[in-house]
């Protein structure tokens, strides 16, 4: 079965973080008595996009500075802002720091029953423990191992096992109104392909049609093979809504437009409008696509004590997920890292374990400043908050840090990869991003020309944040030029 290349995957797992909702402004502050003006380039910025200075938290530092450090540039940065999916800055370099970028999550299989000439008497169980990267390639990996097993067919159930997450169900579209985007998937012990199908379009001019392909294939779901071209001479625009697409019932896909050929090949990532029903989908029409026989259902449970794993399915190590989740801004994979911080304390995942866990890190590592409020640990949230003080102070911490090459090779480089690709700014940088409707931010390390290298905090709250990226992107080059 044709699965979708790790690089595909990583291009619209990129979109999951780009959000947008709306956060409160925060008040104004006044300026430190004897702190340095913003530079006028970025005083001229502000102006360009209609921004007051009010709006901007901002710090720069030395990287290899500490608390008595002067800053080289604090405007507001006492002041609790939301800061979108900077945030997950803070549960990255936690995570790294308690668990170890080598961590590894584990889905364990087990086999009740048993096996005689293919046939299984008795129930496969699959067990979720949270990890964030089960997508279709490895969900077809894992069926093929279960037919090693010597499976053909199951004479009873798959039973899905996601007691490890005691995460409340969440509706996908109270953030935004936009259900169907990756983005707003939720946390969930066995999440898989991140609640979203992927479908790839291939026009065939000759034909006159667009071969679609499904993953991964979803048990019970009616979905087209094909869809009409647009006339010749289409050009490509706004292709997604020329297919005039039908996408929120759950058992029928259906497309009223047409494709257009000047597009070629194009992939569009959809959640699934029923969310708590995918995974059972998913692990069936996997199961059947392999050729697999099920005489009984996909359903949910627990797995019965003193049962041993057949084999288990073991994740990218956390280095590679920090990566995922820093460079394309990947929402539910930053929530489940959050998760497994109380997890790994607790034994079991709760929202609030999570919170606790991250303030007692906080608390034991950065006394001095005050803790965020984290909410889900991912910064898709109106009440997360930090202080640009708190985060610089963090980032300076990083730098010195034994995880520290892991945390930085993480983060997009301005104008190279992620979600700085399409960076203006000039300057060598390692950057995270936050973008929500009210909120623009970065936060990382800029290399100077001097070869220098400074912490940078900027955090910008206020109905037109949209228009801040040359606010950005000057106080980045800014940084630079020392």
């Amino acid at each position: 079965m044709p699965v979708i290349p790790p690089a595909r995957v990583r291009a619209w797992v990129g979109s999951v973080g780009l959000a947008v909702g709306l956060c409160g402004v925060m008040p104004a502050s006044a300026q430190p008595a004897g702190a340095p003006p913003l530079p006028p380039e970025v005083e001229a910025a502000l102006a360009r996009a209609k921004l007051p200075r009010e709006s901007l938290s901002v710090l720069v530092a030395d990287a290899q500075g500490g608390a008595r450090t002067p800053p080289r540039l604090a405007h507001r940065a006492q002041v609790p802002v939301n800061p979108a999916s900077v945030m997950k800055l803070v549960t990255t370099y936690a995570a790294l720091e308690q668990l170890g970028p080598a961590y590894t999550w584990s889905t364990p299989v087990f086999v009740e029953g048993t096996v005689q000439g293919g046939s299984l008497k008795g129930n496969v169980y699959i067990q979720g423990q949270g990890d964030p990267k089960l997508v279709v390639e490895r969900l077809w990996l894992l069926m093929r191992r279960l037919q090693a097993q010597g499976i053909q067919v199951i004479v009873g159930d798959i039973v899905l096992d996601r007691s490890a997450f005691d995460v409340p169900e969440q509706d996908p579209g109270r953030f935004d109104g936009e259900p169907l985007r990756p983005y707003n998937a939720s946390p969930d012990a066995l999440l898989l392909n991140y609640k979203s199908s992927v479908m790839t379009f291939v026009p065939d001019a000759p034909a006159g049609l667009a071969r679609i392909q499904y993953d991964p294939p979803l048990a019970g779901v009616q979905r087209p093979a094909t869809v009409a071209l647009a006339p010749p001479g289409a050009d490509c625009g706004d292709w997604r809504g020329a297919l005039r697409a039908e996408l929120n019932d759950p058992l029928k896909v259906v497309f009223q437009g047409a494709y257009p050929a000047a597009c070629g090949e194009r992939v569009w990532p959809v959640a699934y409008p029923a969310p708590r029903e995918f995974a059972a989908r998913a692990v069936e029409g996997m199961w059947r696509e392999l050729g697999g026989k099920l005489t009984g259902s996909v359903r949910e449970g627990k797995v019965p004590a003193g049962l041993k794993p057949a084999f288990v399915s073991t994740s990218p190590a956390l280095a590679e997920v920090v990566r995922d989740v820093n460079k394309y801004s990947n929402n539910v994979m930053a929530q489940h890292v959050f998760l497994t911080l109380a997890r790994q304390k607790n034994g079991v995942a709760t929202l609030d374990g999570a919170r606790e866990t991250l303030r007692q890190w906080w608390q034991a590592r950065f006394a001095d400043v005050d803790a965020p409020a984290p909410d889900n640990g991912a910064g898709l949230s109106r009440d997360a908050r930090i202080t640009a003080q708190a985060l610089a102070r963090m980032l300076q911490a990083a730098w010195a840090s034994p995880v520290m090459p892991e945390l930085v090779a993480s983060l997009p480089i301005a104008g190279v990869d992620g979600t700085l690709r399409r960076s203006q700014s000039r300057s060598a940088a390692h950057l995270k991003t936050g973008s929500l409707r009210d909120v623009m931010a970065v936060a990382g390390y800029v290399h100077a020309q001097s070869g220098r290298r400074y912490v940078l905090v900027a955090i910008v709250n206020h109905p037109n944040a949209n228009a801040a990226r040359p606010v950005l992107d000057a106080l980045t080059d800014w940084a630079a030029k020392d």
